[in-house]
Formats: structure tokens, C-alpha cells, sequence
């Protein structure tokens, strides 16, 4: 009687090992499918000319994680005359919910112009129908202050090297901010059509056109600031990610 219980512990303990064994094959399995992963993009780095001013302008993000699950930084701005006029910095958690498309929450910062605004994120990003490369996101911050933007860029292949990329961005506020030039309703749309060529898949030089114009409150703070409510200026800059 003990040698059959023995056996049959003996049997169970076989079993154990042999179903941990395969589970611990599948956990690696699943994290060799599913690695940790960095990309960082460069999108757009580039000098504006108008009229002899030159401006420059830059606009990055990058991710660090897997495929459900990701870290994202985003980071955009100008600088005019050798001095920053603005300057925004976004620290974002990103979920796959289906496929091609993620949903973000994290924060955002602008550190010009001064005085300096903290902002909620919650967004989607993601390739809409036809390849349009889309990122749509809401703002909250401080004092009832809420904020829209909408991006939407497309690629269009000419060649094998060569790409023609049309972009616009809108930008929407709930309500006017004077300190920083912002009315309510519609603020801001920029336009722009920029043309690159990919020396490799990880670097292109480019060179484009691109229109901004302000609307409603917006351009009324811009124009009592003498600033333009309308600018179309060249562009020549550079595009990497690795």
C-alpha cells in the first residue's frame, strides 16, 4: 500500500515538473515574441524663412516598451531670434486598443511661452482609412482651461527614396488666455507640404512650403501683440528615427 502511494506521489511530482517546465517555455516564448523595444523619431527638424528671418523649428516623440504597452515622449517647438517662443514637452502612457490605433493618457507641458501652462492628456493616435497618419488629442488644465488638436498627416511615395508628405494641425481652446495669445473657438491651423528624399530608410533631407494663419480671438491678441495673423514661409530641414 505505501510502495503504491509512493508511486503515485512520485507520479504527481513528475507531472509538476514536467507541466512547470512547459510553462516556463511558454513564458519565455511569450517574452521573446513580445520584446522590449525603443524607436525614436526625428520628424521634423528644419529652418522657416521669411522675409530674411530665419526661424527653427522642431517637432520629435519616441516610445520605449512592448507591443500592448508603451512609454511615449513628445516634444515640439520654435526659436526665433535666438530665443525659444515655445516650447511644449508631453510624457504620455500609450495602450494598443486595436489594431493600428492606441489610446494615451499622460501630461503635458509648455514651458513658452511664459507664463508657463500644465496640461491632462488623453488622446488616439493611429493610421485612419487610406494611410492617414492621425493624432487626436484633448487638453485640461488649471482654471477650466481645455484645449482640441488635430493631426493628420499622409505619405505619398513618388519613388522608392522619394516622398511628398502634406500635414495639417488644428488647434481649438475653451476658453481665451491672453497671457499666452490664446482666444477661444478655433485658434490655429497649420498646413504644410514637404518634400524628402530618403538617402537611407533612417535619414532624408527635405525641403517644403508651409502656412499658419490664426483665427477669431486668436488673431485679435496677435494683432494688438503686432505680431501676423497669416505667415507662409520655406522650409528646408531633416527628417531620422532609429
Amino acid at each position: 500500500m505505501e510502495s503504491r502511494t509512493a508511486n503515485k506521489l512520485w507520479i504527481a511530482a513528475a507531472l509538476f515538473v514536467v507541466s512547470g517546465n512547459i510553462y516556463c517555455n511558454e513564458a519565455r516564448a511569450a517574452a521573446a515574441d513580445d520584446p522590449l523595444l525603443v524607436m525614436g523619431l526625428l520628424d521634423q527638424l528644419e529652418i522657416r524663412d521669411i522675409g530674411g528671418d530665419r526661424d527653427v523649428t522642431w517637432d520629435a516623440q519616441g516610445w520605449i516598451g512592448k507591443d500592448l504597452h508603451k512609454l511615449w515622449l513628445k516634444t515640439e517647438g520654435e526659436r526665433a531670434d535666438s530665443k525659444t517662443e515655445e516650447f511644449e514637452l508631453q510624457l504620455l502612457y500609450s495602450k494598443a486598443i486595436a489594431r493600428f490605433w492606441d489610446i494615451q493618457v499622460g501630461v503635458r507641458h509648455d514651458f513658452e511661452p511664459s507664463p508657463s501652462r500644465s496640461w491632462a492628456v488623453i488622446g488616439i493616435q493611429g493610421l485612419a482609412p487610406y494611410f492617414f497618419e492621425t493624432d487626436v488629442a484633448i487638453f485640461v488644465g488649471d482654471n477650466g482651461r481645455t484645449a482640441l488638436r488635430l493631426d493628420f498627416e499622409y505619405e505619398s511615395l513618388l519613388t522608392q527614396r522619394l516622398i511628398l508628405t502634406p500635414e495639417l494641425e488644428a488647434n481649438f481652446y475653451g476658453k481665451s488666455d491672453p497671457e499666452v495669445g490664446v482666444g477661444s473657438g478655433l485658434s490655429t491651423i497649420q498646413a504644410g507640404l514637404r518634400l524628402r528624399y530618403e538617402i537611407r530608410r533612417e535619414i532624408a533631407p527635405y525641403i517644403g512650403i508651409n502656412w499658419s494663419k490664426s483665427f477669431g480671438n486668436t488673431a485679435e491678441l496677435a494683432a494688438a501683440a503686432g505680431q501676423a495673423t497669416s505667415e507662409t514661409q520655406i522650409v528646408v530641414g531633416i527628417r531620422a528615427w532609429f
